[in-house]
């Protein structure tokens, strides 16, 4: 049977849900080692951003609905999938994750947590099955499993918030990561760093394969 493992979404576009890129890559690199991805994303709604101006337009769409599109509508509501459907869970970043998924982009240190993501985050952890998380979705984890060790990439300020949460971070560059044995959390920077999708690629790839390797 494939490994299972859960992409865990949170809009479409990387100001004010999922970065594309690191999605597919994503699901690239899972799809490449043979292992079958299930979509999920919070039925909840999110305030748009016009992604040529950069600024918010003042609409609101469903994370649910605009994660389908990564999707091609092979979707679930997080709501209805456990830690038991999943063999391990990828958080890809883009400011939803920092947002929608939780509070860290107004909140920081004092953020909070979905409570749908924090419970299948928590329950995947309990459950000892392994955790990936890349670009600014390392901050959820820093959240919801204290101590672990981590990596955004070299951002020092963002860096000292997840230490105020009793994290351990640390630097790297856009194509390495951070494993966390203890916790089998495995952490890589993609467009916190960037440049550009073929390094953020090589990243996320080895990300996903040392998260695969974890599957007990």
């Amino acid at each position: 049977m494939a490994r299972r493992v859960g992409v865990l979404l949170s809009g479409c576009g990387y100001l004010d849900g999922t970065e594309i890129h690191e999605a597919v890559c994503t699901l690239l690199a899972l799809d490449e080692a043979g292992a079958e991805s299930i979509c999920l994303a919070p039925d909840m709604e999110l305030d748009v951003v016009d992604h040529v101006t950069g600024k918010p337009t003042g609409e609101k769409r469903n994370v649910l609905v605009e994660s389908a599109r990564i999707a091609r509508g092979r979707i679930k509501n997080i709501a209805e999938v456990s830690a038991a459907d999943l063999d391990a869970l990828v958080l890809p970043g883009g400011y939803g994750a920092a947002k929608n998924l939780s509070s860290f982009a107004t909140q920081g240190a004092g953020m909070s947590v979905h409570p749908e993501v924090q419970r299948l985050v928590g329950d995947v952890h309990r459950a000892g099955k392994p955790i990936g998380a890349i670009c600014i979705a390392p901050a959820i984890i820093s959240k919801l499993i204290p101590g672990v060790s981590l990596t955004i990439g070299k951002d020092a300020g963002t860096a000292r918030v997840l230490e105020q949460m009793g994290t351990r971070h640390c630097p790297c560059s856009v194509t390495e990561l951070v494993v966390d044995e203890q916790h089998k959390v495995v952490s890589t920077p993609a467009y916190m760093l960037g440049p550009w999708v073929s390094a953020v690629h090589q990243g996320i790839t080895r990300c996903v394969r040392e998260v695969l390797a974890r599957i007990r």
